[in-house]
């Protein structure tokens, strides 16, 4: 057995504090004494003193480590050494201990090898222990008996064992069929027992099996990470998976894989010795590697399991381990997940880099599509083609021009060419060629605009740019964003990544792709506007975020600056910056206020001003909202923004004097008398008689029509209600007519709370003749409208609510659970009370965390402070929401008293902390 006293060099802390071997031998040998001759006591002994070492071994790596937070290369080799140390001296009691063999035969030899990460000598806390039991022919009982011995030691002391027992035969014929055992065996250890049998094997896969199968071995590696990526997502993800995801480990492994395989290297370092990689791109690597390496150790020791999914919360507190520090404007795991990302996208970089060394040595073949659509392309002057990419035919006289830095992304461009790693390595060695005279060139400045603008796929420039770090050197304001993470979970991407989604979405747009979805953006577009101010915009809207400044205010002093740079005219500027400075206005007004009320249209017509900056925001807005997240747009947003847009457009092009409540009462009226056609007129005049102007200026006909049904006969003591599916809001549309009462709002929010209901827009009304009309639009939980099988169940429960036979604030305090991935962030609140946004109405804005049943708390405040509430609009970020509601006291008055106000926010404030409680308890 190997020396287990004197460890390898370079662990996390000292060799006898991880594994004290000849303390440990001692106490199994008077182990082995006290239970001679009974096997099950034996295993049980050994399994005490062996679960004694390795809980104190793990805890030395983790006290090691907590000292070190970025040491992963002697933690993970700390990890890989205690791991031996149990595996050898387990085997060293069961073959001199149990199962002792004085004089074996040749066929019963056995040799114990570490396979897969394990056999890489990678280890983190919890990894599995891979290993591979061979035997010369078939398994003898002595084998056999060993072999159970040892897993059943281990899986005592709980360790994840992936095994096999195989023969060298088994080894070569699975090996050939099946790529993941293949590469298993690729990173195979020798640990313990026959040597010349390890050996052996050692020479028969390198000669029968890995030797003329590089090209098939590649291939099945990359179309496994394909299938891994398409699985994760983008690497720009923000819960990534440290060790599946793209730009994670298993990347950095699959190259080392192929190296391996290829040339039979035994460290990433040798890559540099045959020319696939540059000393600076193995320092990446390395750097890259370590810090993954770190995140998934402490990922591990945070959990106490196997996890690699980095969410929210333990983000936070990997931040924490390794010691990042919140700093002004930006808390400490914004930092550290920017330097992850920085990471990940350097993996990717390296990954095209060696691939294309591959290529060019002809054991990787071209993509598919490549090689189907493949055409000479004529390139200009200084480029030529390269196994499909665009490459530089002479270094020294593409740098003597340094506007040739920005050229080679506009002949990508044209051309369709992905650029050749070579060029990208050429271009990211001089960005220091990039200074201010070149950003104040004027043919620099047509060049970048013309990427923007004029080959129809600005993205792909963009991005590639971005990862090189041109873009950033020629925009250097555009730095501090680059990798920089939102930390909510409304954002699924960077800062950066979100500006080219935007981008991406912009040009599609402009490319006709959206047409039917997105009718309002496209016909804007299709009219015509200034697309070297809508696209600079784009890029520059979130520049300023990050700091402690308002990013939108610091923003729009960011473009005025770069947008002067960039060789705009004057009144260009002007607009680049209001757009910046007001990037948000529209979905702010959309989404937080109630466009039913003209004030709210009148408002943002008077701050937008002109059809031109009408026609560019809403385009902003919606490239903007698309470019949070896959699932973010939906047909809710867009048809609040497509009334916003089309009725301040009417009011600008009409005059502001159109937009008043008696007009739109007028007109609801003859639209309802239109719709009921089949009423008889007595009916009808009823109906229009016994609702007050508010009730006709805030729903649609289509509402007006339920509730005119729902009240024809109804009784006193009844309850009407009609729930339908509102497909052009992505949204269930739940109407309720009954007796008033105070608090009728409260008990229909706590209602719709019990059901799960997320309440995305609310109104109550009260008729003349003492009747409560209330609709709310609802989604379910993954914010779709309940589908029509659901809705006899969800009647049954409000109905019960509102009769009384479930108590809501009873009920939902066991259900308004905070779920644990979402208690890291921190959301202030912030209350505001707004006496010149409505013509009758205070606005009361509640800006705070979202939760379960956060509707109906702030409802039964209001409520028990006899505050009446008209309507609510609820806008959700993620873990964010603003609750905004339209109300009178109970005197039919605004809230103008600030002491009154002050004494709202106070039971308001309460509300929620309380609730808070009960939501993290």
């Amino acid at each position: 057995m190997k020396d287990l006293t004197r460890g390898p060099e370079n662990l996390i802390c000292p060799a006898a504090e991880i594994f004290d071997a000849d303390a440990i031998h001692d106490q199994l040998q008077d182990a082995a004494q006290s239970h001679a001759g009974d096997a099950a006591a034996l295993r049980r002994g050994i399994v005490s003193v062996l679960g004694n070492a390795l809980g104190e071994g793990r805890a030395a790596i983790a006290k090691g480590f907590a000292d070190k937070p970025f040491a992963a290369r002697p933690t993970t080799r700390a990890y890989t050494w205690l791991t031996d140390c149990v595996i050898l001296t387990a085997l060293d009691c069961v073959t001199r201990h149990m199962h002792p063999l004085p004089t074996p035969t040749d066929s019963e030899r056995i040799a114990v090898l570490a396979v897969g990460g394990y056999g890489r000598g990678e280890m983190a806390p919890h990894s599995d222990v891979d290993l591979l039991f061979l035997t010369p022919w078939k398994i003898t009982p002595w084998a056999e008996s060993v072999i159970e011995s040892m897993l059943y030691i281990l899986w005592d002391l709980r360790l994840k064992v992936g095994h096999s027992s195989r023969t060298i035969a088994d080894c070569l014929r699975l090996g050939g069929s099946d790529f993941t055992i293949r590469t298993a065996l690729l990173e195979h250890r020798f640990l313990a027992g026959d040597a010349d049998l390890a050996a052996e094997l050692d020479a028969k896969l390198r000669d029968d099996l890995f030797k003329g199968s590089e090209r098939a071995f590649i291939e099945a590696k990359l179309a496994e990470r394909d299938t891994r990526h398409e699985k994760q997502g983008q690497r720009y993800v923000v819960e990534p998976n440290v060790k599946e995801g793209k730009g994670g480990l298993r990347d950095l492994q699959s190259l080392f894989w192929i190296a391996k395989y290829l040339h039979h290297v035994r460290h990433v370092r040798e890559l540099v010795e045959l020319g696939m990689f540059t000393e600076e791109e193995f320092d990446t690597f390395a750097r890259a590697e370590s810090f993954l390496w770190a995140v998934r150790c402490h990922l591990h020791l945070v959990t106490g399991r196997p996890g690699d999914q980095l969410t929210f919360d333990l983000q936070v507190e990997v931040a924490e381990r390794m010691g990042y520090r919140d700093t002004a404007g930006r808390r400490g795991v914004e930092h550290f997940m920017q330097d992850y990302f920085r990471h990940a996208t350097a993996v990717g970089d390296l990954t095209r880099i060696f691939l294309t060394k591959l290529e060019a040595a002809h054991v990787k073949s071209e993509p598919l599509l490549q090689r189907l659509f493949r055409r000479k392309k004529k390139l200009k002057q200084g480029y030529t083609e390269i196994h499909g990419r665009l490459a530089i035919t002479d270094d020294t006289a593409f740098l003597t021009d340094r506007l040739n830095l920005l050229r080679i992304f506009e002949e990508g461009l044209r051309t369709g060419l992905l650029i050749h790693p070579d060029a990208m390595r050429l271009v990211t060695a001089n960005l220091n060629l990039i200074d201010d005279a070149l950003r104040n060139d004027a043919r620099a400045q047509k060049l970048f605009l013309d990427l923007l603008l004029r080959h129809g796929n600005p993205e792909r420039a963009l991005r590639r740019m971005n990862e090189l770090g041109v873009l950033s050197a020629f925009i250097p304001e555009f730095e501090p964003v680059r990798a920089m993470m939102q930390f909510n979970m409304y954002h699924s991407y960077t800062v950066d990544e979100h500006i080219i989604q935007c981008i991406s979405h912009l040009s599609r747009i402009e490319r006709g792709r959206l047409e039917e979805e997105l009718p309002v953006a496209s016909s804007i577009l299709g009219e015509g506007v200034n697309r070297r101010v809508l696209y600079v915009a784009m890029l520059l809207h979130d520049i300023g975020k990050g700091r402690d400044e308002d990013h939108s205010i610091l923003g729009a002093r960011i473009a005025r600056k770069v947008s002067m740079r960039m060789g705009l005219k004057p009144r260009e500027v002007d607009t680049v910056e209001w757009l910046v400075r007001y990037h948000l206005l529209m979905s702010d007004m959309a989404q937080k206020r109630d466009i039913a009320d003209p004030r709210t249209v009148r408002d943002f017509a008077k701050a937008v001003q002109t059809r031109e900056r009408l026609d560019l925001l809403c385009v902003l807005t919606v490239c903007d909202i698309r470019g949070v997240g896959p699932n973010t747009w939906n047909n809710w947003k867009a048809s609040l923004l497509r009334a916003l847009y089309r009725q301040t457009r009417r009011a600008l092009e009409g005059g502001l004097e159109d937009l008043n409540r008696e007009q739109r009462g007028s007109d609801a009226k003859r639209n309802l008398r239109e719709a009921l056609s089949d009423w008889d007129a007595k009916a009808l005049k009823a109906e229009t008689a016994r609702h007050y102007p508010p009730y006709w200026q805030g729903l649609h006909v289509t509402a007006h029509v339920v509730f005119a049904r729902l009240l024809r006969d109804l009784e006193a003591d009844e309850i009407a209600i009609d729930l339908a599916i509102d497909e052009d809001r992505d949204a269930t549309r739940a109407c309720f007519a009954l007796a008033d009462h105070p608090g009728i709002f409260a008990r229909l929010a706590g209602a719709l709370a019990l059901v799960g209901a997320n309440v995305v827009d609310a109104r109550t009304y009260t008729s003349k003749d003492g009747f409560a009309t209330a609709a709310f639009w609802i989604q379910d939980a993954d914010g779709h409208p309940y589908e029509a099988d659901r809705l006899p169940r969800l009647r049954e429960v409000i109905l019960k609510t509102l009769r009384g036979e479930v108590v809501a604030a009873t009920a939902i305090k066991d259900r308004d659970r905070i779920r644990k991935r979402e208690r890291a962030f921190r959301v202030p609140t912030h209350i505001t009370f707004d006496n010149e946004g409505s013509e009758i109405y205070t606005i009361i804005e509640v800006d705070t965390r979202d939760r379960p049943g956060l509707l109906y708390d702030l409802a039964r405040t209001l409520a028990n402070a006899h505050v009446y509430i008209n309507s609510a609009v609820i806008a959700t970020y993620g873990e964010q929401v603003v609750d905004t509601f339209y109300v009178k006291d109970m005197f039919g008055l605004k809230f103008h008293s600030e002491a009154k106000q002050k004494a709202l926010e106070r039971k308001l404030r309460e509300a929620i902390e309380q609730g808070v409680e009960r939501a993290t308890a």
